[in-house]
């Protein structure tokens, strides 16, 4: 909460600090500037100038002159000056002066050049001044680069005093065009229309610097400007303007163009020296301010490091409590409440949504006090909770009972009816709505399964798994797709044998429903070190990656039962009822297409195949529908119906046990030789009742 704060204040005093270095900085930089490249490149500027007219001469008359070679020789010093000051220069130089410093460069370098055409006579008049202007033109476009000041004053006068720079070049170049023109007493065309454009480009430059400068800076020029070496020159500028034609007296227009240059040479010096100061004495002064504010930014911001340092570790402190407060709420007591809900325990809401106690600041406090409201409400909710889990609990449990109580005497009715009937159409009949009542006891179960409770079949003894698995396959309705394969012997405690016949019924049925009706469903086991497994797999369409792992999920833990998810009433049957007994179940891809689950029994309820001849007695809670005796006929395997045979005295003591006589081996008949039999045997009891029914008249009368 607090670093966010600090943060943001610490980058903006660093961006303001930063901002206003740049200024400084900025302007130091123009400072060293001006006097490395500024008064070199003034020098250079002046220099070439008075090469520029000492060459317009020697283009006139064609004749070198000892004054053009030191003149030349100093442009050349000036030049050797400058290159110095660049290097002199170096970091204050930045990218945007590279570009005008290279084109300088260059066009000084052409110098030799633009001396040996005219000392050869190759070049024109018009066109050697024009060269020199060439270069000059790039002095001044980097006197306009060196002007790069964040100040907007300093940036204004520099500016303007720049165009006063550029009329005095002007100046220079009617000057060296009109030297040339008195030596011949004429102007060609072009030079004329040159001089014209000189002219005016100076009175647009000189008005525009004028309207730009202040007060101290504008003063020397407005004297000069109405300075009798001005006023001449000007008389004379518009008179060759008019009559494009040079000036008639030679030495007034040198004495004119000289006196007015000098005057506006030292204005400008004077000028450029008054800008410098000024922008030193702006920058000593933004870094006097900079420093100040700076250091009470700093101090201002330690100031607050400290307080929100010491004010965040009393917060922590207070947090740290209210959030162990919480997480024992949230991780603790509410999962315990919930928990003993879920067995069944009744909570007191007071006691368990006690006040949570924490201190601190009243915000503190009353976060606290929101969260024991939290507590008490979730507490009173997860309670109503329960108590409508058990109502809805108890409603099915009851629907269960009832309609399990009805579905018992269903059986009943239908086993004698079954016995009473001797047509084999109709007993066809019987059977088929045995097997569906059998489904409808499996499905009341199930209710009682997911209330809570558990069904009332049990064994005393252990159960086979091969009799466990016909018993499942007996309960599906498309029984006859089922193929159970040979499995090792094993067998399990009988009081999970109801539980796991349901659990595997489920799946069974589960893997008809989803598999094409011309496929075949395959049951197999198998004796493991862990248990038991069965497989059961189906050659359905399968799930994808995402369904199997939220399937395996929902089987390994499964969750409160979800009235709104009834679609998946079997998967949760199964989840319960393996969670009961602690076996696990898992889906998964099968190989040939479809979806194989593995049910893997628990050691702890495999009982190893010798104690199924251990004890004898009847262990049947009740006796297997007629339709489910008759769906096991092909499978069984030395018991009775799928369950294990009654061995007579089994439960009496040794000594009163009568020694039985060895049995017969028994051969195991078909269902068609059984079928065959009792209808022989039900068609011989018919004929003799007939026969009875016949004789008994006869004796009466031969009484």
């Amino acid at each position: 909460m607090l670093l966010l704060p600090l943060l943001s204040l610490s980058a903006l005093w660093g961006f303001v600090l930063n901002l206003t270095m740049g200024d400084a900085q900025s302007l130091l930089r123009a400072d060293t500037l001006y006097e490395t490249l500024g008064v070199t490149s003034t020098d250079l500027g002046v220099q070439l100038q008075a090469e520029r007219v000492r060459s317009a001469e020697a283009l006139t008359t064609r004749e070198l002159t000892e004054d053009l070679g030191a003149q030349r020789a100093r442009t050349d010093s000036a030049a050797a000056d400058f290159e110095e000051a660049v290097t002199e220069a170096g970091d204050a130089i930045g990218d945007d002066l590279r570009i005008p410093l290279e084109a300088l460069t260059s066009h000084l370098d052409r110098l030799s050049s633009i001396r040996a055409d005219i000392d050869g006579g190759l070049s024109s008049r018009l066109a050697g001044l024009d060269a020199y202007n060439q270069v000059l033109d790039t002095v001044f476009s980097l006197y306009d680069h060196l002007i790069s000041v964040s100040d907007l004053s300093v940036f204004q006068q520099a500016s303007s005093l720049q165009a006063m720079g550029g009329a005095r070049e002007y100046i220079a170049r009617e000057h060296a065009l009109i030297v040339g023109a008195l030596v011949d007493r004429r102007l060609t065309e072009p030079e004329r229309s040159a001089f014209t454009e000189y002219a005016a480009s100076r009175k647009f430059l000189h008005a525009r610097g004028l309207a730009g400068l202040d007060v101290p800076l504008r003063r020397p020029y407005e004297q000069a400007f109405a300075s009798q070496p001005f006023l001449t020159f000007a008389s004379m500028e518009a008179r060759v303007v008019k009559t494009g034609t040079p000036p008639a007296d030679a030495e007034a227009w040198k004495s004119a163009v000289d006196r007015l240059t000098t005057e506006l040479d030292r204005d400008s010096a004077a000028a450029a020296k008054a800008l410098a100061a000024r922008t030193a004495k702006g920058a000593t002064g933004t870094i006097v301010k900079i420093a100040v504010a700076g250091g009470l930014g700093l101090i201002a911001v330690l100031a607050s490091i400290i307080i929100s340092v010491r004010f965040g570790r009393r917060l922590a402190g207070e947090l740290y409590g209210l959030r162990t407060a919480a997480i024992e709420l949230a991780e603790v007591r509410l999962p315990d409440v919930v928990d003993r809900l879920r067995k069944g325990e009744d909570v007191d809401v007071r006691k368990e949504a006690r006040a949570i106690r924490v201190s601190g600041s009243a915000e503190i406090t009353d976060v606290g006090r929101a969260f024991a409201s939290v507590q008490r409400t979730a507490v009173t909710a997860a309670v109503g909770q329960a108590a409508l889990r058990r109502g809805v609990g108890q409603v099915f449990l009851n629907l269960a009972r009832r309609k399990q109580g009805l579905l018992h005497r269903q059986l009943g009715l239908l086993d004698g009816m079954q016995r009473r009937t001797h047509d084999p159409d109709r007993l066809e009949e019987l059977f088929r709505l045995d097997h569906l009542t059998t489904r409808m006891r499996r499905h009341a179960e199930s209710l009682m399964i997911l209330s809570g409770s558990a069904p009332a079949r049990a064994w005393r003894r252990p159960v086979p798994v091969i009799d466990i698995v016909r018993a499942a396959v007996a309960e599906v309705e498309d029984y006859t797709r089922v193929n159970v394969e040979a499995m090792p012997d094993g067998a399990v405690d009988g009081g999970s044998a109801a539980d796991l016949t349901h659990l595997v019924a489920e799946l069974v049925e589960n893997a008809t429903i989803y598999s094409p009706p011309d496929t075949v469903v395959q049951i197999r086991g198998d004796l493991v070190s862990n248990g038991y497994a069965i497989e059961i797999e189906d050659k359905g369409l399968g799930l994808s990656a995402v369904e199997y792992a939220a399937t395996n999920k929902l089987l390994a833990a499964p969750p409160e039962f979800d009235l709104a998810d009834s679609d998946r009433l079997g998967l949760f049957v199964v989840a319960r009822l393996a969670e009961r007994h602690g076996v696990k179940v898992q889906l998964r891809r099968s190989p040939y297409g479809g979806t194989a689950a593995i049910v893997l029994v628990p050691r702890s309820l495999v009982t190893e195949p010798a104690a199924l001849t251990a004890g004898g007695g009847d262990d049947r809670p009740q006796e297997l529908p007629s339709r489910t005796k008759k769906a096991l006929a092909v499978v069984t395997s030395g018991t009775h119906a799928g369950l294990p045979r009654r061995v007579r005295q089994a439960n009496l003591a040794p000594q009163l046990k009568d020694e039985p006589p060895e049995p017969e081996p028994q051969t195991e008949r078909s269902p068609d030789e059984v079928r065959d039999l009792f209808s022989a045997f039900q068609r011989g009891t018919q004929r003799a009742r007939e026969e009875a029914s016949e004789e008994e008249p006869m004796s009466k009368g031969d009484a």
